[in-house]
């Protein structure tokens, strides 16, 4: 089973949505999103490479992939370590921002 690592960036990407989504739409909202991440990332240490590769990254070294979480609004941005049997979580994206966005963010 592969471990789950969350970059800086991403893990305060997450919270500030969270933080948003509480405000914005309620506590259940909040719970449902954060409950929707874990079980994406039980589905990721089981199937690290189960989810599509990400177009946008497609000219990269590495084999960036994409999934889906709150209601298709963001793309969880990772790839899969196989050496290490990790998943290395490196961006949330919304989904509604300008894609060549990013293009930049990832380096």
């Amino acid at each position: 089973m592969a471990k789950i690592e969350w970059s800086e960036e991403a893990k305060l990407i997450f919270k500030t949505y969270i933080k948003d989504a509480r405000l914005e739409f309620g506590v259940s909202t909040a719970k449902r999103w954060q409950k929707e991440r874990k079980d994406i990332e039980w589905s990721l240490k089981r199937f690290p490479t189960s989810y599509t590769p990400e177009s946008l990254l497609s000219d990269r070294d590495i084999l960036y992939r994409r999934c889906h979480i709150m209601n298709r609004r963001f793309k969880i941005i990772y790839y899969y370590d196989e050496s290490e049997d990790t998943v290395r979580i490196i961006d949330i994206w919304d989904t509604r921002m300008n894609p060549k966005m990013l293009v930049r963010r990832i380096k």
